[in-house]
């Protein structure tokens, strides 16, 4: 899977920190080696607010399956992704939020090698430090 993703990636042009699940930040916080607040958790979605935001509200949605990029996506990952986007909705929805921004990184945009989405609304965005 890892080889594919390298060569998906290098494919599409992209330069990602690829890491393992062991020791990817994203999947320790999923097995509860670096604590965080969740603001939703399901079975296959964790999401919380951003250590370093760049906007008022800033929350990574991140799937608990160790999925390194948009570009590394496959069919089984699916409900993953679909869950990923109903969680946005329910925070949308709860926070009555009337103008937001849900935004994927990738290639040298993306800081982390695990899939994540982030829910980004209220006053400017700092945009070089997404």
């Amino acid at each position: 899977m890892l080889n594919k993703a390298k060569w998906l990636a290098k494919e599409a042009g992209l330069r990602i920190k690829y890491m393992t699940s062991k020791d990817c930040i994203f999947c320790k916080i999923i097995k509860g080696e670096i604590k965080v607040e969740p603001i939703i958790e399901s079975k296959l979605v964790i999401a919380f607010n951003d250590t370093n935001p760049v906007a008022a509200t800033h929350i990574l949605i991140v799937p608990k399956k160790h999925i390194e990029s948009v570009a590394t996506i496959e069919d089984s990952d699916a409900d993953e992704i679909i869950e990923m986007f109903s969680v946005a909705n329910k925070i949308v929805r709860e926070r009555k939020l009337s103008a937001y921004r849900l935004t994927f990184n990738g290639g040298s945009y993306q800081h982390v090698g695990h899939l994540h989405m982030h829910l980004l609304a209220g006053g400017k965005i700092e945009w070089s430090r997404l």
